[in-house]
């Protein structure tokens, strides 16, 4: 499954059944994956930022980074919501952080 454009760097995707909204931050050179949330596709994101007024359990969490498994995509979630996001249909994970080494 692909989309018609490829991902861009810093382009923002909007859910279309809640209100999760990413930033693209990494994406493959070749080919355009299928970015969905909820199991439905993301589109381009436009006007302001969608309400989470009375939202309880998030999936997709604020301000954290999402990658594809074989990390050749990374988004940014921007605002969080209820949707979980998946990338050409397998779901993503949150990007583990990297050890900072000891200072003596």
């Amino acid at each position: 499954m692909t989309t018609s454009a490829p991902l861009r760097p810093g382009e923002q995707l909007a859910s279309t059944v809640c209100s999760t909204r990413v930033i693209v931050v990494r994406a493959p050179a070749e080919g355009a994956p299928l970015i969905a949330c909820g199991g439905t596709p993301m589109v381009p994101a436009t006007g302001g930022r969608p309400s989470t007024a009375g939202m309880t359990d998030p999936r997709t969490l604020l301000g954290k980074r999402y990658v594809d498994a074989s990390e050749t995509l990374e988004v940014l979630c921007t605002s969080p919501g209820v949707g979980e996001l998946s990338c050409d249909g397998v779901p993503m994970t949150i990007k583990a952080a990297k050890a900072l080494p000891a200072s003596d």
